[in-house]
């Protein structure tokens, strides 16, 4: 089991930029798999982006609704994910969660589904104002 703390939301203004972190501890970092996905009131969890394991090319991928504008990455040196942010929108409003999984794939693309994560931070909150 890795334990995840997600830290850096906030409040923006439409246009600004955040940035989140994911710090991993437990177990090793560079095994897993980590994606970032975000829940809104009445609304199920949805994928933002995730980064595959280094030695299988630390490839990412990004849903429609952020690619351009969200940069995923992950310094496994320091167990952590990162989630950079730009351009932020009104729409990007919500609750943010880092999540890991044990996962094997060569592309993670294949890797958008909540149910492949095991393990979940508690969520860091993101709040876009117009």
């Amino acid at each position: 089991q890795v334990q995840l703390v997600e830290s850096g939301g906030g409040l923006v203004q439409a246009g600004g930029s955040l940035s989140l972190s994911c710090a991993v501890s437990g177990r090793t970092f560079r095994g897993y798999v980590m994606g970032w996905f975000r829940q809104s009131p009445g609304q199920e969890r949805e994928f933002v982006a995730a980064v595959n394991i280094i030695r299988r090319g630390g490839g990412t991928y990004y849903s429609d609704a952020v690619k351009g504008r969200f940069t995923i990455s992950r310094d496994d040196a320091e167990n952590t994910s990162y989630l950079q942010m730009d351009n932020l929108k009104p729409e990007d409003t919500a609750v943010y969660y880092c999540a890991a999984a044990l996962l094997i794939t060569d592309d993670v693309k294949f890797a958008q589904s909540a149910r492949q994560y095991s393990n979940w931070g508690q969520g860091t909150q993101v709040t876009v104002s117009s």
